[in-house]
């Protein structure tokens, strides 16, 4: 049935969208030149983007900021106004995409209603939104190592306030990209969208009132049935995110929500032992390896459908098999909205249940219809691997629009090897790996997570 309704999905393109992404890369095209030195084509492409948003609110705003900016004056305002434009067009993509899967399967999504912060004061702001204008009017192609050095004020700053954590490691992320690319001007490629992503992101958050929806809305309370746990690993950080079913406390509809726990790390720890440098968290992690529900009592929650994981307001539940979650809840579960800050086609990821498709390579054939795997997003800390997929009869993967074309990527599959029916989890491991071999291996090379403790341990008696 999935098959069938995923038709609609994978038949072609959502109309509008390979042409609003062409204005999205015109936009692109004049940050790398830089806004100082814009020529005929660049001052084309920002009045196509002004063009085409001219119906909507946004449109006169727009208009205005392209002409001053064009005219050589490029302030403050006129940039928050085109990092608007640029992700109102990229939201528009991601709202399309968004309603093609709600559509092909059914399902139903939560209108947004956050609400904006109140106006804080400046502070360290003003400095982000500062040296984000001295990128914007040298353009990539402009940056140096001096205007990279001239970021770490204001990060310094941001890092200072708690509040503004957001906001302070993506403009760390951003320079220190930056910085390993300097001087950009001798780079054979710019990667122009990924960095006008960022900065346009930056520039948003960097306006007073707008962290809101990263900040708890509201409690919630009720049983969490965990689906999956998809893991983002980084040379320095670890995160796991779980994508569950929330039966609330007070018999409303269930809906999903996502759950995330993340720490520091070193580019040595990897593979299974990422699991113990998050074993603060005890309760999620024994929900994922054991496949066990979760009672929560006044969880906090954000408007976009995250839950701010607390273990001590979490306890383990009955067992609960997330196919059998799956197949009895998913279809009806209330889909979260999106942030308006988190409207963006690459952060789409909606779990889904595929079964009896066949495999074919890095593909599943569902009645007719391919849809690729995204193999290189299965993470080494978990027993899920590109065998046991290409053998497998049944998914939970999350649905991801990328590069263009719908990914599935594999969050847990139910297989067949050796004649023996198999299951397999991301998180099956959160409690250490069960596989013999694994075990073996792992001790041969030591506990790394415990070394290195120790020795930060020391250094800090010291």
């Amino acid at each position: 049935m999935l098959g069938v309704q995923l038709a609609a999905l994978l038949d072609g393109a959502v109309p509008g969208v390979e042409e609003t992404l062409d204005l999205v890369a015109g936009f692109d095209a004049a940050l790398v030149h830089g806004f100082a030195r814009l020529d005929e084509q660049h001052v084309g492409h920002l009045a196509a983007v002004a063009g085409a948003l001219g119906e909507t609110p946004l449109g006169p705003a727009t208009s205005e900021a392209v002409e001053k900016v064009t005219a050589g004056s490029i302030g403050d305002e006129q940039l928050a106004v085109l990092a608007g434009a640029r992700t109102a067009l990229v939201g528009a993509v991601h709202d399309a995409q968004l309603d093609r899967i709600d559509t092909a399967l059914g399902r139903t999504r939560a209108s947004w209603e956050g609400t904006p912060s109140a106006s804080a004061a400046d502070g360290p702001l003003a400095a982000s939104r500062s040296w984000l204008q001295e990128v914007a009017i040298a353009g990539w192609r402009g940056v140096d190592h001096d205007l990279v050095s001239a970021s770490d004020q204001a990060i310094s700053a941001l890092l200072a306030e708690p509040g503004r954590r957001r906001l302070a490691v993506l403009l760390d992320g951003l320079a220190a990209e930056l910085r390993a690319s300097c001087p950009v001007a001798t780079m054979e490629r710019v990667p122009a969208r990924r960095w006008a992503d960022l900065w346009a992101r930056a520039l948003l958050l960097s306006q007073p009132g707008a962290q809101s929806a990263a900040e708890p809305g509201s409690v919630v309370s009720g049983r969490l049935l965990p689906l999956g746990v998809d893991v983002h690993e980084h040379g320095t950080a670890v995160q796991i995110q779980m994508h569950a079913i929330l039966e609330p406390a007070d018999g409303s509809s269930p809906r999903l929500v996502r759950t995330s726990v993340a720490a520091a790390k070193v580019d040595t720890i990897v593979g299974p032992a990422l699991w113990r440098l998050l074993d603060g968290h005890p309760v999620l992690l024994k929900a994922l390896a054991e496949h066990r529900s979760v009672e929560l009592a006044d969880v906090p929650g954000t408007a976009g459908g995250d839950l701010l994981w607390r273990d001590d307001q979490a306890t383990l539940g009955e067992p609960a098999e997330p196919f059998a979650t799956a197949r009895l809840r998913l279809a009806d579960a209330l889909e979260p909205a999106a942030p308006p800050l988190d409207r963006h086609p690459v952060r789409i990821a909606e779990p889904v249940l595929l079964e009896g498709y066949a495999v074919d390579g890095d593909a599943l054939d569902l009645d007719g219809k391919t849809l690729t795997v995204d193999l290189d997003r299965l993470p080494g800390c978990g027993p899920l691997t590109p065998e046991l997929v290409a053998a497998s009869s049944a998914c939970i993967g999350l649905l991801r629009w990328d590069g263009g074309r719908w990914l599935l990527q594999p969050l847990a599959v139910q297989a067949t090897v050796k004649r023996k029916p198999v299951e397999a989890h991301t998180g099956d491991w959160a409690l250490g790996p069960t596989d013999p071999k694994v075990v073996k291996a792992e001790a041969r090379a030591g506990d790394a997570v415990a070394v290195l403790r120790e020795r930060a341990g020391r250094l800090l008696r010291k």
